[in-house]
């Protein structure tokens, strides 16, 4: 019997690798930060009120999201078509990237580490952040339309 449970686990476990989007993953991460970033902003822009537990709420997630950011699971070769912005340079310079990556888990930890304590404090964590962003984005995404 538990040769039986081990074979039927060990076989899910393998369906659920195999069937594994990492484009969807990856998407799905990014959103996330998105919105996370968004709600940064807000508070930066003064659209939102200065809001402790709304900021450390934002940097938890963009923090959890970058540790999440597994480079070899998320950008596997291959994963560069379909419904992808994803840029080729990825895989053409995949030390380059990961490099950025390894930035944007660094940066988003220490803005964890020392939530800002008010608007100004927001903008700044958000300048580094924002930083990262669009330094990433600007080589290694394909822009829309």
């Amino acid at each position: 019997m538990k040769k039986l449970l081990l074979a039927i686990s060990l076989f899910a476990l393998t369906v659920s690798a195999a069937t594994a989007d990492p484009v969807a993953d990856r998407q799905a991460l990014m959103k996330a930060n998105g919105k996370a970033v968004g709600q940064l902003a807000a508070i930066a822009k003064g659209e939102q009120p200065f809001d402790a537990a709304a900021v450390l709420a934002a940097l938890t997630t963009l923090n959890d999201d970058a540790q999440k950011l597994d480079v070899a699971a998320l950008f596997p070769a291959g994963s560069d078509t379909g419904d992808t912005t994803a840029s080729p340079k990825i895989w053409e310079d995949m030390a380059g990237f990961q490099a950025k990556v390894d930035k944007f888990k660094a940066d988003t930890a220490a803005a964890l580490a020392t939530p800002p304590a008010d608007v100004d404090g927001v903008k700044a964590a958000l300048g580094v952040i924002g930083q990262n962003c669009g330094g990433c984005h600007e080589l290694f995404r394909i822009k829309k339309g």
